[in-house]
């Protein structure tokens, strides 16, 4: 038996470019736009909120108005970690969401972060 060194690699289908972060590996952060003035310090859809997965695991409650700062779509996924059953079942929330986002994309041909 002679195996081949290295081993070929088991890459994904498609090719991501380094510097365009899409959530999920579907949509894109970039045409995203605030129609209400008043929500714009409250919503982070900025560049430092951009996140392939919405599972950052970050402490956005420990100061006041932090929480302006976790993105959208994870405040999303964890408001949905509530009442009792779904208590601290992030990973579940997560994937809640991502398939609400594919249907919303199937539905209205549009970006579901918007």
């Amino acid at each position: 038996l002679k195996l081949a060194w290295p081993l070929p690699s088991t890459r994904a289908p498609f090719a991501m470019s380094s510097t365009e972060v899409k959530l999920f590996g579907k949509w894109t952060y970039e045409d995203i736009n605030l129609q209400d003035l008043s929500l714009v310090d409250y919503i982070a859809v900025n560049k430092s909120a951009q996140h392939f997965v919405a599972h950052t695991q970050g402490r956005y409650q420990m100061r006041r108005f932090r929480k302006a700062m976790c993105p959208i779509v994870e405040r999303l996924a964890c408001s949905m970690m509530m009442h009792g059953r779904n208590n601290g079942k992030k990973l579940m929330a997560v994937r809640i969401v991502k398939h609400a986002f594919e249907i919303i994309h199937l539905l209205t041909d549009k970006n579901p972060i918007q």
